[in-house]
C-alpha cells in the first residue's frame, strides 16, 4: 500500500526504527517539508543522500530505502536553521518524488518487520550481543551501559537495528543493513562489521598501550615535578613557583648556550640533579653555582679581530713612544691573522724593569687587535688552585682566575695579561708556575681543565701576554714563551714620553686649566737628571704629579696667574736635587773603578774600590757579594798574581800586602760574573798606584788568561752610563753585534770601546799606567828564601 509522506534527505547518517536522533536542518526544502510534517500527522520519510555534498538531491542521488519517523519536536534557532527530534517508526521503500510548493513529497511503500524465532536465532543473538558489549569496551565514545540495555531486547531485527544505529560504521555499510528485511542477515550483518571494527579497535588499543608507555616517564615526571613545586611552595611560604621559574629558566638557557656536547651533557645531569634537591639546601647552592659558572662562560662568543694592520700601528704609536720591537711582533702577529685566519692566540713574555710600560702596553696590544682586555696579577699567588680552581668537594669551592676572567671577559678570544709573573711564589699548596705550564702551552691549552669546572675548556684562542721584570722563572715556562725585551728608556724619549703623555695626564687630573702650568723641555730634561734615575718614567711622572700640585697651589692663594716652570725655578718646585748628573768623583783615584750592572729595575753604576793592608797575600771582599761575584772576584786576583811583573807589580808584594775590595751600597745584595775586568783594573790600580780615569766604566767577564768574555743587559747598562756622565764604556768585542739595536743617541753619547783582553781594558782605564818589570827565576828563590828566614821555620798559632 503506498503513503505519501513529506521527503528529508539525510548526510552522513542512517536512521533507524526505534532510533531517536536530533538532527539540524538548514535547507529551505528540509524546512519546509518539516512544518508540512508537523502541520499534519508529523510523520516525515527520512531518506539518506548517496552524496553528503549534494544540496538539491533528486530520486538518483537518495537510498531507495529509509525510515517513517514521527517528529517529536522542532525548534526554530536564531541563525535560520531548525533542530528537530526525530523517532524512527518503520522501514519504507521510495517508489515515487514530486514536488509540492516548496518541499518534495515521496511515494512509499511500507516494509512489514519479519518475526523469527528458534534456537539459531538465540544463539546469534546472544553471540552478538556479547560481541558488542567488547565492542563497547574498547570502544571509549560509548557507555559502558549500552550492553546491558540489549538484555531486554527479545526482537532479532529490533536487536539489529539497536546495535547498527550504536556503531561506527559508514553510511554505505549502514544502509545496507536497513536495506536488508530478514532479521538473522541484518545480525550477520551487524556481526561482521563489528568484528571488523573489534581488529581496529584492538590495534588502536595496542598503539595507545605503546604511546603511552612511551609518554609515561615524561607524564609522570611532569605531575611529580609539578607535585614538588606545590610542596616546595608550601614548605618556602610563596606560591609564586620561584624555584621552579629558576630550573625552567636554567633549562632555558642551557639549551639556547652553544655548549660543546661535554659541557651540555654535565649540565643536563646537574640540572636533573637540582630538581630532585630541596631550594634552601647547601647541595642545591652548590649545583645552582656550578650551573651559574657553567652557562655565564663565552661559549662560541668571539670579538672579531681587527685586521686593518696601519690601524693598529695607528693605535700602537699613539699610546706608546718607541719600543718599536714588540709593536712589529703585534703587527706581524696582525699580518698573518687578516692572511690566515687561523693562526692561535701568541704568547708573549713581556721583561722590562719597573715603570716602562708593560701594563698599558698589553691594554693597547687588545686595543689595537679588536680583543676584550682581561688582567690577572699573579704577584704572589701560592696556591696552585688559583690558576686550576678548588675542587666541588671543598666548602666554598671557586673556579680558577683563568676561568673567572673569561667569563669576566664575555668572548673566548680575549686579551689575557698575566702581570707581574715572574713574582710567583711556591709553597705547600702547590706550585702555580707549573700549573701555569698547559694555560701557556699551545700544544695542550685547547683541552685547560679547571678543576672546579672539571670539563675541557679550549683556550687557545686567547692571547697570552705576561710581564716580569726579570727572566727568573722556572725554565720550562720560559721556553712556552716568546721572551720580548722591553730595555729602559734614553733621556730623549722620557722627554717625548712626558710631552705626549705625562704632563698632559697630570695637568687633567689635578684641574688644571689651559695655560696655568708649562714645563720647558730644559725644565723637564733637569727634572729627568737630577730627581729620578730610573729605567721606566714612574718616578717622573710622580714629580711631574708634585710640580702640578705645587703650581695649583700657588694659583689657588693667588700669588700666580699661571706658573712655568724652568731650570731656573726647578728647585723652588721640586725641592734639593736628590742625584748628580754626572760622576760621584770628579776627579781620578787609585782603585776606584766605575763599573756597569744590570738589574731587575734597569742599569746602574757600580762602584768598585781596593785598598791594600800589610798581610800575606789574602783577597777580602765585602758589600754583600754573591757567590759568583766572589768568584769573579778570585779569577780577577789570580789573573793579577799570574801577569804581575807584566803589570808593574813586584810578586814579593804579594806576600806582605792583603788586598780588600768592596762594593759600596753594602746593604744592597750584588751578585754576577760582568764586573770581572772592573776588578783586575781596580787590583792593578791599587797595587800600582796608577790612577783610574773617572770617566771610563767597564763591563765584562774574565778568564784566568785574560780574555773579555760577553755579558747581557748592554741596552740597560749603556743607559745607565749615560745617565751617570761617563763619556767611555768599554765593552767585550763579542757584544758588538748588539750595539744594532741601541738608539743612536746613546751611541752619538757615548764613546763605545770594544775590547778582547784585559790589557786594552787597562790600556784605556788607567792613567799613567806602570810598565812591566823585570823579574827572574832568581828572584823568586830569594823571595821565597827570604820569607822562609822571616818566618824563623816556627808554625804561625791561630787566634
Amino acid at each position: 500500500m503506498t503513503q505519501s509522506y513529506p521527503l528529508l534527505p539525510l548526510r552522513d547518517i542512517v536512521v533507524f526504527p526505534g532510533m531517536v536522533v536530533p538532527l539540524f536542518v538548514g535547507r529551505d526544502k528540509s524546512v519546509a517539508a518539516l512544518e508540512a510534517a508537523m502541520e499534519a500527522s508529523k510523520d516525515i520519510f527520512l531518506l539518506a543522500q548517496l552524496d553528503p555534498a549534494c544540496d538539491d538531491p533528486e530520486g538518483d542521488d537518495l537510498y531507495d530505502v529509509g525510515v517513517v519517523a514521527q517528529v517529536l519536536q522542532m525548534l526554530k534557532l536564531p541563525d535560520g536553521t531548525v533542530r528537530v527530534l526525530v523517532e524512527g517508526a518503520e522501514r519504507a521503500k521510495l517508489t515515487a518524488l514530486r514536488e509540492e510548493g516548496d518541499y518534495v513529497v515521496s511515494d512509499v511503500e511500507l516494509i512489514e518487520p519479519e518475526t523469527v524465532a528458534g534456537t539459531e536465532v538465540t544463539a546469534l543473538m546472544r553471540q552478538v550481543s556479547d560481541q558488542f558489549g567488547e565492542y563497547a569496551k574498547l570502544n571509549k565514545k560509548m557507555g559502558e551501559d549500552n550492553a546491558v540495555d540489549l538484555s531486554e531486547i527479545d526482537d532479532a531485527g529490533q536487536l539489529a537495528d539497536t546495535i547498527a544505529a550504536a556503531i561506527s560504521a559508514k553510511v554505505s555499510d549502514k544502509q545496507s543493513i536497513l536495506t536488508e528485511q530478514s532479521p538473522l542477515k541484518r545480525l550477520e550483518l551487524v556481526m561482521a562489521f563489528m568484528e571488523g571494527e573489534l581488529s581496529v579497535l584492538q590495534v588502536e588499543r595496542k598503539i595507545r598501550g605503546r604511546v603511552k608507555r612511551q609518554m609515561e616517564k615524561t607524564q609522570r615526571e611532569y605531575y611529580l615535578n609539578e607535585q614538588l613545586k606545590a610542596i616546595q611552595s608550601e614548605l618556602g611560604g610563596s606560591d609564586d613557583g620561584e624555584g621552579g621559574d629558576e630550573i625552567a629558566e636554567l633549562a632555558k638557557k642551557i639549551d639556547e648556550t652553544k655548549l660543546s656536547k661535554e659541557a651540555e651533557a654535565k649540565a643536563k645531569a646537574e640540572l636533573k640533579k637540582l630538581r630532585g634537591m630541596q631550594p634552601m639546601s647547601a647541595e642545591a647552592t652548590v649545583v645552582r653555582n656550578y650551573l651559574d659558572v657553567l652557562l655565564g662562560l663565552p661559549w662560541g662568543k668571539k670579538s672579531r679581530i681587527k685586521k686593518d694592520i696601519p690601524k693598529a700601528q695607528e693605535i700602537l704609536d699613539a699610546d706608546h713612544y718607541g719600543l718599536e720591537k714588540v709593536k712589529d711582533r703585534i703587527i706581524e702577529y696582525l699580518a698573518v691573522q687578516a692572511r690566515t685566519n687561523k693562526l692561535k692566540g701568541p704568547i708573549l713574555c713581556l721583561v722590562g724593569p719597573p715603570g716602562v710600560g708593560k701594563t698599558s702596553l698589553g691594554k693597547s696590544i687588545a686595543k689595537a687587535t679588536g680583543r676584550e682586555f682581561v688582567r690577572q696579577s699573579l704577584g704572589g699567588v701560592r696556591d696552585e688552585a688559583e690558576i686550576r680552581g678548588h675542587r666541588r668537594t671543598y666548602i666554598g669551592s671557586m673556579p680558577g682566575k683563568i676561568v673567572n676572567n673569561l667569563k669576566k671577559a664575555g668572548t673566548s678570544n680575549p686579551l689575557f695579561l698575566l702581570d707581574e709573573i715572574d713574582k710567583l711564589g711556591q709553597d705547600f699548596r702547590g706550585d702555580p708556575a707549573s700549573a701555569l705550564l698547559e694555560v701557556l702551552d699551545p700544544e695542550q691549552n685547547d683541552k685547560f681543565q679547571d678543576h672546579y669546572l672539571e670539563l675541557d675548556l679550549n683556550l687557545s684562542d686567547i692571547m697570552f701576554v705576561t710581564t716580569a721584570n726579570s727572566l727568573d722563572l722556572p725554565q720550562p715556562l720560559l721556553d712556552r714563551m716568546e721572551i720580548i725585551r722591553l730595555e729602559g728608556y734614553t733621556e730623549d724619549e722620557k722627554v717625548e714620553i712626558a710631552k705626549r703623555h705625562l704632563i698632559g695626564k697630570q695637568v687633567k687630573d689635578h684641574g688644571l686649566k689651559k695655560g696655568e702650568f708649562e714645563l720647558t723641555e730644559e725644565g723637564l730634561r733637569d727634572l729627568i737628571r737630577y730627581y729620578t734615575r730610573e729605567a721606566g718614567v714612574r718616578t717622573l711622572e710622580r714629580e711631574i704629579a708634585r710640580l702640578a700640585r705645587k703650581s695649583l697651589r700657588k694659583i689657588l692663594e693667588k700669588e700666580v696667574t699661571s706658573v712655568t716652570i724652568t731650570p731656573e725655578n726647578l728647585g723652588e718646585f721640586a725641592g734639593v736635587r736628590k742625584f748628580k748628573h754626572g760622576m760621584s768623583e770628579d776627579e781620578a783615584q787609585v782603585g776606584a773603578v766605575t763599573g756597569l750592572a744590570w738589574t731587575s729595575v734597569g742599569g746602574e753604576l757600580l762602584t768598585i774600590e781596593s785598598v791594600t793592608t800589610p798581610g800575606k797575600g789574602e783577597i777580602k771582599t765585602t758589600g754583600k757579594l754573591g757567590d759568583v761575584m766572589n768568584e769573579s772576584v778570585a779569577a780577577a786576583f789570580s789573573f793579577v798574581k799570574s801577569r804581575a811583573p807584566q803589570y808593574g807589580i813586584k810578586p814579593s808584594l804579594f806576600s806582605r800586602k792583603n788586598v780588600h775590595i768592596h762594593l759600596p751600597e753594602g746593604a744592597v745584595p750584588k751578585d754576577g760574573p760582568s764586573a770581572g775586568i772592573g776588578m783586575v783594573t781596580s787590583i792593578v790600580s791599587t797595587l800600582t798606584g796608577a790612577k783610574v780615569n773617572p770617566d771610563v766604566a767597564m763591563t765584562g767577564e774574565v778568564t784566568l788568561r785574560g780574555r773579555v768574555l760577553a755579558i747581557g743587559g748592554l741596552k740597560e747598562k749603556l743607559l745607565a752610563a749615560l745617565r751617570g756622565g761617563i763619556t767611555k764604556v768599554l765593552i767585550p768585542e763579542e757584544n758588538v753585534k748588539d750595539l744594532a739595536e741601541i738608539p743612536e743617541n746613546v751611541k752619538e753619547g757615548l764613546e763605545i770601546v770594544p775590547v778582547a783582553h784585559v790589557d786594552e781594558v787597562l790600556e784605556h782605564a788607567l792613567i799613567d799606567k806602570a810598565g812591566p818589570i823585570e823579574w827572574t827565576e832568581a828572584d823568586d828563590l830569594a823571595l821565597h828564601s827570604g820569607s822562609g828566614a822571616a818566618s824563623g821555620g816556627t808554625v804561625p798559632t791561630a787566634h
